[in-house]
């Protein structure tokens, strides 16, 4: 089996999905968080439930893509269809199975400067780093 340049393509498509689904998940995370009475493991399950449609509907209909070019296309349609379906499937399971299992590991009680880091960049809690009178 050779890697032509069809099949690179796909591979960097694919590569780009599953950055979208994280970024879809990281974003509904940081917009839970904005709730402070919620709990870290409720903020998380909450982020990815809401993230989900959307990261499936992508998904879903990115593999319909990839079949009908596998089905009507050439050779190398079917290397970059083959090579883009199995990334977008990979990216499917790690981005929601891997990201959400680091993130339920991480997501103890308390708030942390990492979590912060992680998850709230630009937002500060702290009203004296907020304030712009100075």
């Amino acid at each position: 089996m050779t890697l032509t340049a069809a099949g690179i393509a796909g591979f960097i498509l694919s590569i780009g999905m599953a950055v979208d689904a994280n970024v879809l998940i990281f974003e509904r995370v940081k917009e839970e968080l904005r709730d402070e009475t919620n709990s870290m493991q409720g903020v998380i399950e909450e982020g990815f439930s809401r993230a989900w449609p959307s990261i499936r509907d992508a998904n879903i209909s990115s593999m319909i893509t990839a079949v009908i070019l596998y089905m009507i296309g050439t050779t190398l349609t079917q290397g970059f269809a083959v090579t883009f379906g199995l990334g977008v499937l990979v990216s499917m399971i790690s981005a929601v199975a891997i990201s959400r299992t680091f993130l339920l590991a991480l997501g103890g009680e308390n708030r942390t400067q990492l979590k912060d880091l992680l998850f709230m960049p630009g937002l500060r809690t702290d009203p004296a780093v907020n304030d712009n009178s100075k």
